[in-house]
């Protein structure tokens, strides 16, 4: 597949998905981006108070209010669109919800002649890609959930903090569900190359009292503690999302954790769940599958257990 015309669609113009175009933007990324919305004017606003961001950016990115037919030549369509939790929810309990809006989604836009990409942000995030790609017919190399792609990201935030180092120095995983149960391979964490668990053996002083079972629920929690304070999370979530769009339209091959359809990956089957994934032009080109301590791996069961008893609620 080649993108001489590199265009993106989002389905749900709320915080998520006009975060997402304003990456999209202000990095580059595509050349044409549709925004649709049930809500049309809504969708028209965000189009207009983008539009106005063009005359400071190095690219002239075409944006315009799209609908559902309009995506047979579109290359990535992004879905934030769902049941946002409810305080004293978790993000499982939005399925059925959710469920019902991605089909009144998904069933058009496969109508139009699409054969692109799908990533889907929509919580319950394993669980909705997994209907996406069951309803869409697509190749599972073509449905990809964000999955623990930002559960990643504020692991290494906190492991960045603890160790006074820069994130971005922290190679880490968060796998399995993205939510409570999600699980951290810790003999695969590393800090500029030197195993985490090393790290902390050699500077037991400095270190010897972090709490790893508390960094695991920390990260879970994480997303809460922004929700808490300012009602949603959407720029995290938003530039996991633009990374891997990324990825697709520019080939790179960029190994990211998302969620993947798992074939026999892990020992699971016929199941969506967050592990590192090779991503380029065909979507997810690979699964990689990590060697994890019989404890780490008995948690990742457990995690997809999770996920698993979710699937099956699917009607």
């Amino acid at each position: 597949m080649s993108f001489k015309n590199k265009k993106v669609g989002i389905v749900g113009t709320g915080l998520v998905g006009s975060s997402t175009a304003f990456s999209l933007i202000t990095q580059g990324v595509c050349d044409n981006i549709l925004m649709i919305d049930i809500n049309e004017e809504k969708a028209k606003g965000e189009v207009m108070d983008l539009q106005h961001c063009i005359e400071y950016l190095n690219k002239n990115t075409k944006i315009e209010v799209g609908s559902y037919d309009m995506c047979s030549d579109v290359d990535v369509v992004v879905i934030t669109a769902g049941a946002p939790p409810k305080k004293g929810q978790t993000r499982l309990d939005t399925l059925e919800l959710s469920a019902k809006i991605v089909e009144s989604i998904v069933n058009p836009i496969m109508k139009s002649g699409f054969k692109g990409h799908f990533v889907v942000a929509s919580n319950p995030a394993d669980i909705i890609a997994y209907y996406v790609y069951r309803l869409s017919g697509l190749d599972k190399s073509h449905v990809i959930g964000t999955g623990t792609s930002v559960d990643s990201a504020r692991l290494k935030n906190f492991i960045g903090d603890l160790f006074n180092v820069d994130p971005r120095s922290v190679q880490a995983y968060s796998m399995g569900e993205h939510g409570d149960s999600q699980m951290v391979p810790w003999s695969h964490v590393y800090i500029g190359g030197k195993p985490f668990l090393k790290v902390v053996e050699d500077n037991k002083q400095r270190f010897g009292d972090i709490d790893l079972d508390k960094l695991v629920l920390d990260t879970a929690k994480a997303g809460w503690e922004v929700y808490n304070r300012k009602g949603t999370t959407y720029y995290g979530i938003a530039t996991a999302i633009v990374a891997i769009i990324k990825a697709i339209l520019n080939d790179e091959n960029k190994i990211m954790p998302v969620s993947a359809f798992l074939d026999g990956e892990y020992n699971q089957k016929d199941i969506y769940a967050g592990v590192p994934a090779v991503l380029n032009k065909s979507g997810i080109k690979e699964i990689v599958e990590i060697d994890m301590t019989d404890r780490e791996y008995d948690k990742f069961t457990d995690s997809c257990d999770v996920i698993r008893e979710y699937i099956s609620k699917l009607k």
